[in-house]
């Protein structure tokens, strides 16, 4: 990786000692005014250095470039069956679904695919040097034929939706052409599946030109209908193609907006539509920074970013199981007992919240929860099925077609009950990172409120006195148990928080009583000597990919090894968890992973990661099983996190769960709970400093981790005063827009924030002819 050859200073606007710094960057680095940066900024020093190359022709989903926007997705590869004739440019759209509940979330709500474009050289293809430039989100590079090159550029702009792909070609590859293929309208599951008894695909999709726009509009069975409109631009040879995609329902609408969208961005040449495309993605990096020794996991780790932003947008739909680049898949929608919470877990430690689409969905279609509730249950009671579509509505529930709530005790269907307290786990997540009161009393409180209430209508005293809850379904294992410890962990998570957000709110609640009754008399969570069972009928007993069973380790950090026994009960379940192979996939490594982070493990972790990145990360970091999903690799950044800073439990942990190798070590602008930005520095595996920024002025308590006596200071140089707790923790009173920066004692680093040179070198991502 190039370091930089003057150190940008970090924006404290001081140093430690009080003498004023220049701050070269601003707090949270303003990077819209279009400037270019020079070459020693360390973002820019990152992101390029993290830039996927193909140097071979990318065949699949799982290789090539992706552009998106939340919205708008395209995916850049062969055509399949004639890699030599054409390039495909995929466009799909997260808002494109069908509208028949009858046939369920993966029929009848199921995403539908939309279409492809495909770019035809007069030559035969021979070569190509592709890259994608994280920095700008656009792809570059060019396309070799038999008969000349074709330079391109192509990016999907970030407030326009637009697919906009620039063409430059040589004389002997002037006659290339675009060609749209509509998709059929169909779910992608009936690819897999039978298809459920009445159920037809939509009709072939119409296309027609309109005053020199071209537009494909799909017709949809239940009203509605979706739309791709495109035209080219030619200035001299140079060609520019622009697509939109718009979705209607259950007016027929889409064609109108389709082709005023396109008619608009075609007025403008790809150059003026790249600067302000650019200006909004420069700002989105500059929020948060991280820089390791280990090259390849940098480079994952500032993709993840990418892929993040290209795939959510806080008023976007919740990702579905693909995101945005919807493909072939059994799993045509979004997935609660795992994929959501893990997709969306990285916003918030990279300082990224504008991009919470779980919080707002949630909150927005709280009606359509209650309707997805059981009958008997839904004056008071809230769930989330397993399955739904963007307005979280699963409709007809089947294991074929979708699947319900279900009931405790109750089977079918499949009593899978958990699922909207986990969810809401994530709202919380967003509520601590922010401290934003709002997010607590508008959206988790109430909506947990229900969640935890669907759960008391089937608590039971048993024999023991203990409080039991009947057979439930801990997710993908197999089998329905009692006092299963999903549930368990869950709703002992819900009923503390709810507890906590009472007395912070200042709600005299009816029933607090039982929420502590839960607490004071629900059963012990089912454990042998293996360690935590599925249930009090389950054993642990085969290989398991999901870790819901283990749910109160991680992510909800109810039990952290404070005691030996404690320690031992999670060492030892892990250890059971991950020692199955068979069914073992991607997320068990990064929860794996996690939970070792937790523990201060940080070589475990690293072990878990590598096997992730050698055994299941793709090409260009997406990941597939028996069909594409992207939470896993979004989970793995996330794991990264745990491994640079936790902040459960009221205390901000510096460091906690570092490898050996990674001595050195950047942070900038981490978001932790208690609304803190935090930004550290470790040099030659000591920490030189700690910085940390309070935006709500929470309670704060840091375990820095610098050994021996320190100082600690305001923004301005000036001596704060703190409470030294041992181990190297201490409590702060910082108020809202105040700055501590801690040191060991005498010690005066420079504030500065720099890309750390890597250990090795290591391949870039993509499909590079080179190793390095």
């Amino acid at each position: 990786m190039p370091s930089p050859s003057r150190r940008t200073v970090l924006a404290t606007g001081s140093a430690v000692g009080g003498g004023l710094i220049a701050p070269a960057l601003p707090p949270r680095a303003r990077a819209a005014d279009g400037r270019e940066r020079s070459s020693d900024d360390p973002w820019r020093t990152v992101l390029d250095d993290a830039d996927l190359v193909w140097q071979r022709m990318p065949t699949a989903w799982y290789e090539g470039p992706y552009l998106g926007n939340g919205f708008l997705g395209s995916v850049v590869h062969a055509e399949p069956g004639a890699p030599a004739k054409a390039v495909r440019f995929s466009v799909q759209h997260s808002k494109v679904q069908d509208h028949r509940p009858e046939f369920g979330s993966l029929f009848g709500l199921a995403r539908l695919p939309v279409g492809h474009f495909t770019l035809e050289p007069v030559g035969t293809i021979t070569g190509l040097d592709w890259r994608l430039g994280l920095r700008d989100a656009e792809l570059t590079g060019t396309l070799t034929t038999d008969r000349g090159t074709l330079a391109l550029r192509a990016l999907v702009h970030n407030d326009r939706s637009v697919l906009a792909v620039e063409v430059n070609p040589s004389e002997g590859e002037r006659g290339f052409r675009w060609v749209f293929h509509p998709a059929d309208a169909i779910s992608p599951r009936a690819a897999f599946k039978p298809l459920p008894d009445g159920y037809r695909g939509n009709a072939p999709a119409q296309v027609a030109e309109h005053d020199g726009t071209w537009a494909a509009v799909q017709p949809l069975l239940a009203g509605g209908e979706h739309v791709t409109a495109w035209r080219e631009r030619a200035g001299g040879a140079t060609r520019t193609l622009y697509a939109h995609v718009a979705h209607s329902y259950p007016r027929r609408t889409a064609l109108g907006r389709a082709l005023k969208e396109v008619r608009g961005a075609s007025r403008l040449p790809y150059s003026a539509l790249a600067s302000t495309h650019r200006a909004w993605w420069h700002a989105y990096y500059r929020r948060s920074f991280l820089s390791l020794p280990d090259a390849r996991i940098q480079r994952f780790y500032w993709i993840q970013l990418y892929k993040t932003a290209s795939a959510a947008r806080r008023d976007a739909p919740v990702m579905a199981t693909c995101g945005p680049w919807l493909e072939p898949t059994p799993w045509p929608n979004t997935w609660w007992n795992l994929n959501v919470q893990l997709e969306y877990w990285l916003i918030h430690g990279s300082n990224h919240l504008e991009l919470d689409a779980v919080t707002r969905a949630l909150s927005e279609f709280r009606d359509n929860l209650a309707m997805e509730t059981p009958q008997p249950y839904r004056a008071d009671s809230l769930g989330i099925p397993r399955t739904t579509d963007a307005h979280l509505v699963n409709g007809a529930a089947s294991a074929l077609t979708g699947y319900g709530v279900g009931v405790p005790g109750q089977d079918p269907p499949t009593p899978e009950v958990g699922n909207l307290t986990w969810a809401l786990h994530n709202v919380w997540l967003s509520y601590r990172h922010t401290m934003d009161e709002r997010i607590l009393r508008d959206v988790l409180y109430p909506l947990l409120r229900k969640a935890i209430t669907y759960y008391l209508h089937f608590l039971e005293p048993g024999p023991d006195g203990r409080l039991h809850l009947p057979a439930t379904f801990s997710p993908e294992y197999g089998g329905n148990s009692r006092d299963c410890n999903y549930d368990l962990m869950l709703l002992t998570w819900g009923c503390r928080t709810l507890l906590e957000s009472a007395e912070l709110l200042g709600i005299e609640d009816e029933l607090a009583p039982r929420w502590r009754e839960v607490l004071a008399r629900r059963t012990a969570y089912p454990t042998d000597v293996n360690g935590f069972m599925i249930g009090a009928d389950i054993p642990f007993a085969k290989s398991h990919r999901h870790y819901s069973h283990l749910l109160a380790v991680y992510p909800l950090y109810e039990l952290t090894g404070r005691t030996p026994n404690e320690r031992a009960l999670i060492e030892r379940s892990l250890a059971h968890w991950v020692g199955f192979e068979g069914a073992l996939q991607g997320y068990t490594f990064t929860g794996a992973a996690s939970m070792s982070a937790l523990l201060g493990k940080g070589e475990d972790a690293l072990a878990y990661l590598g096997e992730l990145m050698s055994r299941f990360i793709q090409p260009n970091t997406m990941y597939k099983e028996s069909g594409p999903v992207i939470e896993t690799p979004l989970s793995a950044a996330q794991s990264l996190h745990d491994m640079v800073c936790q902040s459960w439990g009221g205390t901000i942990r510096v460091f906690p769960a570092l490898p050996a190798a990674w001595a050195d070590l950047t942070v900038h602008d981490f978001r932790t709970q208690g609304a803190f930005l935090l930004s550290a520095v470790r040099e030659e595996g000591v920490t030189r400093w700690v910085r940390l920024v309070s935006e709500a002025g929470a309670p704060c308590v840091v375990r820095h981790g610098i050994a021996g006596r320190i100082d600690v200071r305001d923004g301005r140089g000036r001596t704060l005063r703190y409470r030294d707790l041992g181990e190297g923790t201490i409590r702060l009173a910082l108020r809202k827009g105040e700055s501590a920066i801690v040191t060991a004692r005498g010690d005066r680093p420079d504030l500065r924030i720099t890309p750390v040179r890597p250990n090795t070198p290591a391949p870039r991502w993509g499909l590079p002819l080179m190793d390095a």
